[in-house]
This record gives C-alpha cells, structure tokens and sequence, in this order.
C-alpha cells in the first residue's frame, strides 16, 4: 500500500513539475509558426533534390564503369 501512495506521489510531482515548464516555454505565434514551417518544408525539398541528384550522379557513373 505504501509502495503505490509512493508511486502516486511521484506521479503528482512529476506531472507538477511538467506543468511548471510548461508555463515557462515561450510559444511561437501564429506568423512566425507559419515562417518556420515554410523554410523547413523548402529545406526539406532542396535536400531531397540535392540527394536525388548525388543518386542520378552516381547511378550514371557506376552504369559507365560497370557497362
């Protein structure tokens, strides 16, 4: 019995203390949300287009040496 009123009151604390640094983080507004989402959608594609060209690349060279 005491073990699980332990447990509980671990879990209070811990839930407590979450809650605490929560109020503590500093939210994005709604602008800069949307900013931040744009340059990593637009950086995600320039990568996957620098990767699929290193491929292309690659796939092109290998099919000259082997034949």
């Amino acid at each position: 019995m005491t073990e699980k009123v332990n447990k509980e009151g671990r879990m209070k604390r811990y839930f407590k203390g979450v809650r605490t640094e929560l109020k503590k983080v500093i939210w994005p507004s709604k602008s800069e949300l949307l900013k931040y989402s744009a340059l990593v959608l637009v950086l995600s594609i320039i990568s996957a287009l620098f990767i699929y060209l290193f491929d292309f690349i690659i796939h092109k060279l290998l099919g000259l040496i082997i034949g």
